[in-house]
């Protein structure tokens, strides 16, 4: 082999895996997730088309009531982010009872969390609606709709959190089961109650969420008859939620997993806050920006699977103290990411258009919709890179401070700033506008990449076998 040839094979090497082992260990997670994120995202888009024939109000209302919704959602991943750092690498060294006082850490928060938005939402569903648009018939339905979904908030964070927790341990197939049950429970549901089949009521706009409330609660179900009767590498038992964590284990949860929690919300208000910003621009914008995320969701199920395999694999590696090789398959990923985000904007230009022929809105929201779909087919290649390196490769090896601070940095002094002033003051075009709030994604994804290449991104969690 010539010189050339040598310079080459190690300069692919340094930046790509090449042994089975690790491919094989990513599908294992990668493929559940994509197939349960498909499911998740069918779900939406088919609550989305079967509201939105009931109008655009009804779209509206359902559209912004699910943002403060999303809130708690956003909540939720921040914690399970947390849970994941820790238990991933935990579980690469091997540690199991950490692993389970993890699983009993982050249970316990998501249950306090979500008793607090339920109280919240049924007790100020009007003045949540308030926030997000001045419309009245939007604000009296979207209030309906909110009543019932406060009573969803625990089941589905209780079985949001366990299943995204389990993948640290290997385990992605939990979320796809319950998947494929809410899957069938919702859509059957959803029919019955909006539209008043087999003798139920019409409902409208709120039988959609009650709907989501059944099938919540059957995840719930699912989930737990799972962990506690056929899960046989954790071995979770309830009675741990009686357990305070050690000094020790919650420190380390503070130092690794809390900044994941802050940023996540952070990014929960942000999307709130674009809500807003879009909700006062009209519900011809705000029902064409419920069309477009739709769409995106669809395209971006590939990279959501190699996030999550990202992290937890990284973080296995670190837990096993692999330095170098966490370094390499942090290269390997970001070039999945890469390639993934190509994919994902062609998919959207090509099915973007013909979805929106799926939805009854007027030919000027037809107009809008095109054009943000457009907007979107550009930033999914951005969303896939910096998903990938903040949410994946660079959280899992427990850079979870520095990523806050850039999520602050880029969300709050450019995305929402620029958001609001091409909205609100200069009343751009909502493709334009949609851009601007998303402008953090693409300053990410080449900022990101610096921080891989530094190697000051693998932090790794105190040894716990000493505490007994």
């Amino acid at each position: 082999m010539g010189s050339e040839g040598i310079k080459k094979e190690r300069w692919i090497d340094q930046y790509w895996v090449r042994d089975k082992s690790f491919y094989k260990k990513v599908l294992l997670i990668l493929v559940p997730i994509v197939l349960q994120s498909i499911i998740n995202q069918g779900v939406n888009m088919m609550d989305t088309v079967m509201v939105g024939n009931l109008g655009e109000v009804s779209i509206s209302a359902s559209s912004l009531a699910n943002q403060f919704y999303n809130i708690f959602t956003f909540l939720c991943m921040g914690i399970s982010a947390a849970g994941l750092v820790l238990s991933s690498q935990y579980f690469g060294a091997k540690d199991m009872k950490t692993v389970r006082r993890v699983f009993d850490l982050v249970l316990q928060i998501v249950i306090l969390g979500g008793a607090a938005f339920a109280v919240v939402t049924f007790l100020l569903p009007t003045q949540i609606m308030g926030i997000f648009t001045r419309e009245a018939d939007v604000i009296e339905l979207g209030a309906q709709y909110l009543r019932i979904t406060a009573l969803i908030y625990l089941p589905h964070g209780i079985s949001l959190v366990f299943s995204n927790v389990m993948r640290s341990i290997g385990n992605a197939k939990l979320g796809l089961y319950v998947s494929v049950a809410s899957f069938v429970v919702n859509i059957g549901a959803n029919y019955v109650f909006i539209f008043g089949k087999l003798g139920a009521p019409r409902l409208g706009v709120m039988g959609a969420a009650v709907g989501t409330l059944i099938a919540r609660s059957v995840e719930l179900l699912f989930c737990a008859i799972y962990v506690l009767k056929f899960e046989k590498v954790l071995k979770y038992r309830i009675g741990g939620l009686l357990k305070a964590p050690t000094k020790e284990l919650f420190r380390e949860f503070r130092r690794l997993g809390m900044p994941a929690i802050i940023s996540d919300s952070l990014l929960a208000l942000a999307a709130s806050i674009f809500s807003i910003i879009l909700g006062h621009m009209g519900k011809e914008v705000v029902s064409a920006y419920a069309i477009v995320t739709v769409m995106d969701r669809m395209a971006t199920v590939a990279i959501q699977g190699a996030t999550s395999a990202a992290g937890v694999v990284i973080g296995q590696t670190v837990g096993e103290g692999a330095f170098e090789r966490a370094q390499k398959e942090g290269w390997t990923f970001l070039i999945l990411s890469v390639l993934i985000g190509i994919f994902g904007g062609i998919l959207v230009l090509f099915l973007g258009e013909w979805s929106i022929g799926l939805y009854k809105i007027e030919p000027s929201t037809v107009e809008i919709t095109v054009r943000m779909m457009e907007a979107s087919a550009v930033i999914v290649f951005f969303q896939a890179i910096q998903s990938a390196l903040s949410k994946g490769i660079l959280r899992g090896g427990g850079d979870t401070k520095f990523l806050m601070i850039a999520d602050i940095i880029f969300q709050w002094v450019a995305s929402i700033p620029l958001g609001a002033v091409a909205g609100l003051v200069l009343h751009l075009d909502p493709a334009i506008v949609l851009v601007a709030l998303r402008i953090d994604f693409i300053i990410k994804a080449v900022w990101l990449v610096f921080r891989l290449k530094s190697g000051k991104w693998i932090h790794k969690a105190k040894d716990m076998t000493a505490e007994g």
